[in-house]
């Protein structure tokens, strides 16, 4: 289990890598919007380091502006004043934009990153009243490209999705990403990134990681139940928070064949699915079952050794054996009596040539 949790750490870390280059150059048409038309949830992450007591107080409809969403900003006084509007201003990677056409200012820019827009368009118009009589600000948020979330593995529907709003992660997975499909292996891995703080420069994070350790600005992984997830759990429902990574890893499988009603792979998704257990799922066992011969077969990861164990089935359902706990790829074979098996192969493949005959009438 520990190996599979350090190749899907690889694999987040890969793909959290890929979100934060793609989001840069991402727009609202490139990714699905998520939380446009559904409820809103009750509290959640904001942009910026804000302490979870101030997310919770937070209204869930009101977005939070963060690095390179682009705004749209119209000044009036009462006609449109031009040259202090913009059609498409980016925020910078510090969370600012420039203040338009202001000369012989000490403030050139304003804080955009972790206002809504009702905020910033107040401090727009208390700023341009200096150079207008009575401004009138109006600000819009043309692109959204500043919480971006991803989701794949076992999901009817994985991909990138950009967040407007406060969400949880069983919204996400339920209402965006389809559920889980039935290969999942009953586990959700989130990889998060630290809050680095806006524009914190290169030298700033030298020194925190040299004061802190080498893993200070290392991922944080998350492991949750994807049980408890799906009934709600607060727990393991956490909101989620810009550049997460949500991974629901595949199950891996063990095969039975031989004398069971289905032959053929069973999904392991937990540590502790037996024998027997493994036996019902494929449908049980068929007649003339020969289940003192039942062996496993064991093939170690690289395929090199390779271990048979006996089983006796009987013994186990009489308390006197231990019911095996399957590992990844074992095969569980199912004997049958030789002379039996042969005597069933004639009678099926009988009665399956005659039902391909034609049907006659006799008069």
């Amino acid at each position: 289990m520990s190996k599979e949790i350090s190749n899907i750490t690889r694999r987040s870390c890969l793909s959290l890598l890929l979100v934060r280059a793609a989001s840069q150059a991402m727009s609202a048409q490139q990714s699905a919007p998520v939380g446009a038309t559904t409820p809103a949830a009750a509290a959640g992450p904001s942009v910026g380091a804000a302490s979870d007591g101030a997310r919770a107080s937070q209204p869930a409809s009101q977005y939070r502006i963060g690095p390179r969403d682009v705004l749209a900003i119209r000044v009036t006084a009462p006609d449109i004043v031009a040259q202090f509007s913009s059609d498409a201003m980016e925020v910078d990677e510090c969370g600012m934009i420039p203040l338009l056409s202001v000369q012989n200012e000490e403030q050139g820019q304003v804080r955009a990153a972790g206002l809504t827009t009702s905020e910033l368009q107040e401090q727009l118009r208390k700023f341009y009243t200096k150079y207008k009589r009575n401004p009138q600000v109006v600000v819009k948020i043309r692109e959204y490209n500043s919480q971006p979330v991803a989701i794949n593995g076992a999901v009817m529907r994985p991909g990138q999705f950009q967040m407007r709003r406060p969400v949880r992660l069983l919204e996400l997975l339920q209402f965006y990403a389809g559920g889980p499909t039935e290969r999942n292996g009953g586990r959700i891995q989130i990889a998060r990134m630290p809050v680095l703080g806006e524009c914190a420069s290169q030298q700033q994070v030298a020194a925190a990681s040299n004061a802190q350790g080498e893993d200070a600005y290392a991922p944080q992984f998350l492991l949750l139940n994807l049980s408890d997830t799906l009934k709600g759990d607060e727990k393991s429902n956490p909101y989620l928070q810009p550049g997460d990574v949500i991974t629901l890893p595949e199950a891996k499988e063990a095969y039975v064949v031989g004398n069971v009603l289905r032959p053929g792979p069973v999904l392991l998704k937990d540590d502790h699915l037996t024998l027997t257990r493994a036996l019902a799922m494929a449908g049980g066992l068929m007649p003339d079952t020969k289940k003192g011969s039942v062996r496993v077969i064991r093939v170690d990861a690289d395929g090199g050794n390779r271990q048979e164990i006996p089983v006796d089935l009987a013994a186990i359902d009489n308390h006197k054996a231990e019911d095996i706990t399957l590992r990844p790829n074992d095969i569980v074979d199912v004997p049958v009596s030789g002379g039996k098996r042969l005597l069933r192969s004639l009678v099926s493949g009988g009665a399956s040539s005659a039902a391909q005959l034609p049907i006659r009438v006799i008069p």
